[in-house]
Formats: C-alpha cells, sequence, structure tokens
C-alpha cells in the first residue's frame, strides 16, 4: 500500500496511508491492535463518531480496494493519528468523491489542507481518475475552506451541502514511485 510522505508533494507534516483492512475490523474496540497495525498511536478521539458508519466496508475492502477507501493522518513529530482523509469508494466513470476530519486539537492546523491536496493530487495520477469531487454543510466554513484552498470548485448545492470539483492535480506534484 502507498504511503504518501513526500514533501515535494506537499506533505510536509503528515504520513498518509490507506487504513488496513484488519485495523478498521479491529476499530473501535481493540484500539490496541489497530495501532500495531498502523504503525501509530491512537488518541482517545480518533476514529471520529462519522468514521464509525465507514469502518465495516473498509474492513470488507480487500488488498487492491482498501487504497479507495479510508487513509489514516498520522502527524509524524508524535507519530500519532490526527485524522482521516480518503474516498467514498472506487472510481465511477472516472470520478471519486473524498472525504476528511481532523480530532479537535488538531484543528487549524492545517492538517485537512495538507492531506486533502495530497489525497487529490494522488488521486488524479492515478489510472482512468480524472475528476475529484466533495461535499460539505453549506454552514461548514473550514470545510469549504479546506476546499478553496485545495483548488475544488462549487458545482452546485442541494439538501443543505454543497457540492464541489477538481480535476487538475497541484503544480509541482510527482505521483509515488
Amino acid at each position: 500500500m502507498p504511503t504518501l510522505r513526500n514533501p515535494r508533494r506537499g506533505i510536509v507534516r503528515l504520513d498518509l496511508k490507506p487504513l488496513p483492512a484488519a485495523a478498521a475490523a479491529a476499530l473501535p474496540d481493540d484500539r490496541e491492535t489497530a495501532a500495531q497495525l498502523l504503525g501509530a498511536t491512537l488518541p482517545a478521539a480518533w476514529p471520529l463518531r462519522d468514521l464509525l458508519d465507514v469502518l465495516p466496508m473498509q474492513a470488507a475492502a480487500g488488498p487492491d480496494q482498501e487504497r479507495f477507501g479510508v487513509w489514516v493522518m498520522i502527524e509524524r513529530e508524535t507519530n500519532g493519528v490526527v485524522g482521516d482523509v480518503g474516498f467514498m469508494g472506487p472510481p465511477d466513470d472516472g470520478v471519486v468523491e473524498i472525504g476528511f476530519s481532523v480530532i479537535p486539537d488538531r484543528r487549524r492546523r492545517g492538517y485537512a489542507t495538507e492531506a486533502a491536496q495530497a489525497i487529490v493530487d494522488w488521486a488524479l495520477h492515478e489510472p482512468g481518475i480524472r475528476s475529484v469531487i466533495a461535499r460539505c454543510d453549506a454552514d461548514n466554513e473550514a470545510s469549504i475552506r479546506v476546499l478553496e484552498r485545495v483548488g475544488f470548485v462549487r458545482t452546485g448545492k442541494a439538501g443543505g451541502q454543497i457540492r464541489w470539483r477538481s480535476g487538475v492535480p497541484s503544480e509541482g506534484f510527482s505521483p509515488p514511485p
């Protein structure tokens, strides 16, 4: 599984790696096993409630499917998980959808922007992916700022959520070897 950690790709303070199916299956109850599988410490605040619904799907993912699910954000300085970023499933007609979250005591440090930019760049260099979409609540100012910084453009609004699209990787990105 790929680990994104190259500063040339804009990943300066985080390592990003797909959440192994076995670690997803262990969560939220067997945190010790999940931490060992990730090679990182798990703060009490992670996983956030929104991720709990996704863990069964990630646990059922085959090795070739893990990369289109949840990726963990591991803070290099502490080797602790500070959040997650990832996809809502494999590409559908060349399009993937992303989401992200950061634990409360690590917010407002730019981690979501760093992780979202890296995962968008990675996705847009994967064969067959031509566009990345996202959604966020219309009143979620922090997510709106992240998506704008990463280069997403608004494409619509429905059900209290703003829809976004990106199709251009950031300058200077080179895909992992």
